[in-house]
């Protein structure tokens, strides 16, 4: 008891009442604070608790004191202990919505703010009086805060009360304790919001709120909830480091400026539902323990969730992503037995970005994993795809990289460090030899800005030898084969297009050695209808074909150099030297292609070769093809179709007898290139289709 007396008494010390008397002469004789006047009630316990007799004298004076002056003067609420509601809208001014008094008071910002609010009142007005409604509800007028208001590290023990008010100063209750809550709903901050630090034990109000200027409540405590539904962040907010629980709602929200959620912990359900992110948006190393809702939201800036801990759901679903938005997920965990991560089935799987492999691999496993769980084959490619990419991105900076392990220091400084960096660097690994391209980040005079410049030119490896290298080469052109022909089998239109440009272009090919036999002595050449008739069927083919590639490849120059590789320079060859050796052979009349005369019906020709078998019986068969038929030129593309695709309509075949043997390399490498393709083509669609896999049948 000897003890606590004396604490009772330095509380009550050091938060003196606030008596009627003391808040006369604080009126009577402002502070000055930065060039400004200041009511200083700092350190005051002020009771404005129903039955208090300070309650109404408070108001009263209080508002007098703060309207009368030129100059408005700051209210200093700080370190004081605030007991009972604190009714904001009665220390403010109220005035008419319409008319000219408010706008001299307001930025560029708020006055287009305040002809919104007219214009929707009006627009309410005419509404209720068409539907024959009595209006009840929009007041004509509006509660004006002149005063900046200062409550650093004040309690206050019931409600702040401040809705539908407009704030002409600023706001600063950084370390504030808000025991009954905070209710701004509807209230606009004509400058900047300071809460950093504060603590709301009850439920935060701010529906319908406006904030012109960068708003802070980072490192605050919002323990019962928030609710900021339909508000509008016309500047950057920072809840970086804040601990929200309760029910979160900030759907409809309009974030105009970049939102910080950095290091956030969330206790309950976040909704931001609908809203619009108009910048970025970080929730960088965020810890969610309930789920994330982001459904329908529209997103102008990228997302991210880097090394983010996810433990409920994360739902996507409709959210759109704007040109140059997209999903930073790198070092994101969550467990595919606890966590969901829902979206737009097709289109989700797209914005999602690493960017590199190493520390991302078994991410990006479980993301794929997450989408075929939920059958979403699509975007369980998607992230696939992103992997290989990755994967070929990591093995193409191995082969053309720098190795920071045994480089030479001009060979670091071609690589972007500098002189001073790369000496540091030597030395370093002369101590120890880097694990990872991280390491160089412990070297001294290399910064996070120096190493983002070097990242994608420098690998980490102890030794490297040129048998390792050349195994590595011939991976990443596999690799990069499939990436570019097929977008590592996730595309079908991508690969169908492949197939739409080679079999027009062999066909031409094989037309041109079977019908252009010579010009000199008996010229052998084709009628120029035919030519006609199957250039343009070619030319038809190859536009699909083009069209396809164009809108379905990631990289279409890279595509079409990577086709024209395999379609042009072993062909021209071919037919070059045929052509500078000539031909001087028996059945010079006939074809160098026969077909099966005994069906003519559509066929599956996997296990065909494109040689006239030898048994006498099987070549009694087939016969030359007609070459003075009009639709002969058909048979080149169909004979095309069946080398590249293993499909048809009839089974045409070369013959064996006094055939040229750059014909036969000619016809053989196209149908070498076309069991690739095959193989290709049924790996697509056993990737894309669900449950389909026809490799079994291949």
């Amino acid at each position: 008891m000897a003890i606590a007396q004396p604490l009772s008494a330095l509380a009550a010390d050091s938060h003196p009442p606030l008596t009627l008397d003391l808040l006369r002469q604080r009126l009577a004789a402002p502070v000055q604070r930065e060039g400004r006047p200041a009511i200083d009630l700092r350190y005051y316990t002020i009771d404005l608790r129903p039955d208090s007799p300070l309650t109404d004298s408070f108001y009263r004076l209080l508002s007098s004191g703060l309207q009368k002056p030129a100059t408005t003067p700051v209210l200093d609420l700080s370190y004081a202990v605030v007991q009972g509601d604190l009714d904001l809208q009665r220390l403010g001014q109220r005035e008419p919505l319409y008319g000219d008094n408010l706008s001299p008071l307001l930025s560029d910002t708020g006055q287009a703010q305040l002809r919104r609010d007219r214009q929707r009142l009006l627009q309410l007005s005419r509404l209720s009086q068409s539907l024959l409604i009595q209006g009840q509800g929009s007041s004509q007028q509006i509660y004006l805060f002149k005063a900046p208001l200062v409550a650093v590290q004040t309690r206050f023990t019931g409600q702040v009360l401040g809705g539908d008010t407009f704030f002409l100063g600023r706001v600063l209750a950084s370390g504030a304790v808000f025991e009954q809550g905070l209710s701004v709903g509807g209230a606009r901050f004509n400058q900047a919001v300071n809460f950093s630090g504060a603590d709301f034990r009850q439920r935060v109000q701010a529906k319908g709120s406006l904030f012109f200027e960068p708003a802070r409540f980072d490192q605050s405590q919002l323990r019962s909830g928030a609710t900021f539904q339909g508000a509008e962040f016309k500047a950057d907010v920072n809840f970086s480091r804040a601990v929200l629980a309760g029910d979160l709602n900030f759907g409809r929200v309009q974030w105009q400026g970049v939102a910080d959620f950095a290091r956030t912990v969330w206790q309950s359900s976040a909704f931001f539902v609908r809203s619009y992110f108009a910048k970025a948006l970080f929730f960088t190393e965020a810890r969610f323990d309930a789920p994330l809702v982001l459904r329908q939201t529209r997103f102008g800036e990228p997302v991210n969730l880097r090394n983010a801990m996810v433990g409920g759901e994360v739902d996507l679903g409709d959210a759109i992503f704007l040109p140059g938005a997209y999903l930073n997920v790198a070092g994101l965990e969550f467990s595919l037995e606890q966590t969901q991560i829902l979206g737009t089935p097709s289109k989700i799987g797209r914005v999602f970005s690493v960017p590199q492999l190493a520390g991302n691999e078994t991410l990006l496993r479980n993301l794929e994993r997450n989408f075929r769980n939920q059958e979403q084959i699509s975007d369980a490619n998607s992230i696939a795809y992103t992997a290989e990419r990755l994967r070929l991105k990591s093995w193409q900076q191995r082969l053309l990289g720098t190795n920071v392990n045994t480089a030479s220091v001009a060979a670091l400084v071609r690589a972007g460090f500098t002189e001073a960096q790369a000496a540091a660097v030597v030395n370093q690994r002369q101590i120890r030899t880097f694990i990872g391209t991280e390491g160089v980040l412990s070297v001294p005079g290399v910064d996070l800005a120096a190493y983002l410049k070097v990242r994608d030119r420098i690998f980490a490896r102890d030794t490297f030898p040129i048998t390792r290298r050349f195994t590595l080469a011939l991976q990443w052109l596999w690799l990069g084969g499939l990436v570019v022909l097929s977008r590592y089998g996730t595309s079908f239109g991508l690969t169908f297009g492949l197939g739409l440009v080679a079999i027009p272009t062999f066909a031409l090919m094989f037309w041109l050695v079977d019908r252009y036999r010579r010009r000199r002595a008996t010229p052998i050449l084709p009628p120029l209808a035919e030519g006609l008739w199957l250039g343009g069927g070619c030319s038809l083919l190859l536009g699909l074909g083009l069209n396809a590639l164009l809108r379905s490849a990631d990289y279409p120059l890279l595509t079409l150099g990577f086709l024209f590789m395999l379609l042009v320079p072993v062909p021209a060859v071919l037919i070059g030297l045929l052509i500078k050796r000539g031909r001087y052979h028996d059945l010079m009349q006939e074809s160098y292609f026969v077909e099966d005369g005994s069906l003519r019906q559509l066929r599956l020709l996997i296990a065909r070769l494109p040689v006239i078998p030898k048994f006498p019986f099987f070549r009694d068969r087939y016969t030359y093809l007609l070459l003075d038929r009009r639709w002969n030129w058909l048979n080149y593309l169909d004979f095309s179709l069946n080398n590249w695709l293993k499909f048809g309509f009839n089974d045409i075949r070369l013959r064996d007898e006094h055939v040229p043997g750059l014909i036969t390399a000619l016809v053989w490498y196209q149908w070498g290139l076309g069991l690739l393709y095959t193989a290709l083509l049924l790996w697509t669609l056993s990737r894309t289709i669900p449950g389909l896999n026809l490799l079994i049948y291949f």
